[in-house]
């Protein structure tokens, strides 16, 4: 990411969000395919050549995880919106409301990282700007946050737009969302619009990547589009080829489909 990417907010314009989602691959996706499986298919990656998977990835095709298990129907919504301007549809492939993300948010926030189970959750909790090395401190656990950060989407677009955050055009949503971003919005509990903010982004890229079992990621298109091959069962027939080789991804659902 160069020097200005990072001077200039994700949701500052259409362009910047574009460029957002190109530059996420090298945090997320970039990581794995250039890290563990570059590796494997040696130095030269610049000759493409497909391959079609042994095991048909079909078992994605129907999601049985679209389905509300924490979100209530206006929570849903207004995380599906927020969610799709982080990472929208664009010319490179779809976006977050496209690839179920808002379901995948939904199912961590009603499991153990919805209640931070498995993080120590006990005060004292300093204020953020005298404890800057150890990050944001708050007796809030990820439920809460969300249903605070929802409840302001939506307070913000009421104040400002007489409408629910769901219900606003685009522009009107990256303004709230760019506003969330810069902390100048309030929330009634011991986080910041902000914090919320990166929480809410965080979590979008997530289900965009994770694997479909989770909820998001609908039919792999979030790897499609970094040609990511998800988990494979072997790379025996490959691993000695010099040229990359792009393979159609397979889920942890599609290895049983044999």
């Amino acid at each position: 990411m160069s020097e200005q990417d990072k001077k200039t907010p994700i949701l500052d314009k259409r362009s910047s969000r574009r460029t957002f989602i190109k530059n996420s691959g090298l945090t997320v996706g970039g990581v794995v395919l250039g890290g563990a499986l570059g590796s494997l298919l040696g130095k030269d990656s610049t000759k493409t050549k497909t391959v079609e998977s042994h095991v048909h990835s079909e078992a994605t095709a129907v999601n049985f995880n679209q389905a509300l298990m924490y979100f209530d129907k206006v929570q849903f919504d207004t995380i599906e919106a927020a969610a799709e301007q982080i990472f929208p549809k664009t010319d490179v492939g779809p976006g977050a409301k496209e690839l179920l993300v808002a379901y995948f948010i939904d199912h961590q926030l009603a499991g153990n990282w919805g209640l931070n189970a498995k993080e120590y959750m006990t005060g004292p909790f300093f204020p953020t700007e005298t404890t800057a090395l150890f990050g944001h401190q708050t007796h809030l656990n990820r439920q809460q946050i969300f249903n605070l950060g929802i409840e302001a989407l939506n307070a913000e677009a009421q104040k400002n737009y007489d409408n629910n955050f769901a219900a606003l055009n685009e522009d009107d949503q990256i303004a709230i969302l760019t506003a969330f971003e810069a902390d100048e919005v309030p929330l009634n509990g011991a986080v910041t619009s902000g914090f919320f903010f990166r929480l809410l982004k965080s979590a979008t890229i997530e289900g965009v990547y994770a694997d479909p079992l989770y909820g998001g990621n609908k039919n792999m298109e979030g790897w499609k589009m970094k040609n990511f091959p998800g988990h494979q069962m072997s790379y025996a027939n490959i691993i000695e080829k010099d040229e990359f080789v792009k393979m159609d991804p397979m889920s942890l659902n599609s290895q049983h489909n044999h």
